[in-house]
């Protein structure tokens, strides 16, 4: 069962947007940012590792569902 073309659109659009979100943390550098001293931190590392760590199990879950798995399907 292929999905209807709007959801395939959705999903497309909602992959290049992690996608984005996930370069955009990546070039923050949090572990270079974890070097200076606390008072010179513009974000907390842990915080950007910790959104980096959530955005990609969101990309992956988007890349499921476009190779047509669903939550609840097991293959035997």
């Amino acid at each position: 069962m292929s999905a209807p073309d709007g959801e395939d659109d959705f999903l497309y659009e909602l992959q290049i947007e992690v996608e984005a979100e996930v370069t955009l943390v990546e070039s923050s550098h949090p572990d270079e940012v974890a070097e200076l001293p606390v008072s010179e931190w513009l974000f907390d590392p842990a915080d950007a590792e910790r959104e980096e760590i959530g955005l990609r199990g969101l990309l992956d879950a988007v890349e499921a569902l476009e190779d047509g798995s669903r939550p609840g399907d097991h293959v035997a």
